[in-house]
């Protein structure tokens, strides 16, 4: 009896963290893009497997307060939403579908995926 019990106890405990989903969560793949360094030479900058909901500044975009990385690629399997402003704010952004990229004409300087 007892062995009975102890394995139901195991298996309900089993259940439950398999219902538990997981609190993080992460678009696959890699974004891409494109921007100017201090030197004026252009470089790509990349995210791999970037969290999903949760806004990226992305680096080496603005830290000089003008310029702003261009021709984003979502090689991901999630929506990417770019922003011109830092911190996923502003009127001006754009959705990128997974595997889409945009031209060097748009700026940006944040993203948050879906």
């Amino acid at each position: 009896m007892r062995l009975h019990s102890a394995l139901a106890a195991v298996g309900g405990s089993l259940v439950l963290v398999l219902a538990v989903p997981a609190s993080a969560s992460a678009a696959m793949g890699q974004f891409r893009y494109s921007y100017q360094t201090a030197d004026g030479y252009d470089a790509v900058g990349f995210i791999n497997n970037p969290q999903s909901r949760t806004c990226i500044d992305l680096q080496r975009a603005g830290s000089d307060g003008t310029s702003a990385a261009y021709a984003p690629k979502n090689l991901t399997d999630s929506t990417a939403t770019v922003f011109l402003e830092a911190g996923c704010r502003g009127d001006v952004f754009y959705s990128l579908r997974p595997g889409a990229g945009a031209s060097e004409r748009l700026l940006v300087r944040s993203v948050i995926f879906s």
